[in-house]
């Protein structure tokens, strides 16, 4: 389930985007200090082209899903996302495999059936590899890679894309 994010919830979302977990695949690997996370929950709460979400598991808080750059006028709706895990609580839990399956559902769902859109676009590093099957099994379409330096790494950005005809429904 997906809940709009609030104020009270920006620790939890600080402490699980620096978990090295999820800063590994991250275009931004560095620890986010306390005043980047500020400014960018400043920016995103207000933004009308942005939505910050919850993913709770076994109704507790596990993780953030954020879409972005929504157009929600215009012949064709679209959007972007990303998401993280608390992936360390949800080790501890031995609850990370359907966690994750969760809220890649419960994301797709979101964008499709509440923000009706009628694309859904991302990015995935080419080295999570992990990620991309996943990407394939809720099939998503990957485009071209493209390298990038982030953080003084190189990295491979590989751009993913769901349409609403090609989406799995269950």
């Amino acid at each position: 389930m997906l809940r709009e994010a609030t104020t009270e919830d920006v620790n939890l979302m600080f402490s699980w985007r620096n978990q090295e977990t999820n800063r590994q695949v991250s275009k931004t690997s560095h620890e986010i200090t306390p005043a980047e996370h500020a400014a960018w929950w400043s920016r995103v709460r207000t933004d009308p082209a942005r939505r910050v979400l919850v993913y709770l598991h076994d109704d507790l808080p596990a993780g953030v899903v954020t879409f972005f750059d929504l157009r929600l006028d215009g012949p064709t709706r679209s959007g972007a996302w990303g998401f993280y895990l608390d992936a360390d609580g949800l080790a501890e839990r031995g609850a990370t495999l359907p966690a994750w399956l969760g809220v890649m559902r419960a994301a797709v769902d979101h964008a499709f059936d509440v923000l009706a859109l009628d694309r859904l676009d991302g990015e995935v590093l080419a080295h999570n590899t992990v990620v991309r099957q996943m990407n394939r099994r809720f099939r998503f379409v990957e485009g071209t890679g493209r390298p990038e330096t982030v953080d003084g790494r190189e990295i491979i950005v590989v751009p993913i894309s769901l349409t609403r005809e090609n989406r799995r429904r269950r």
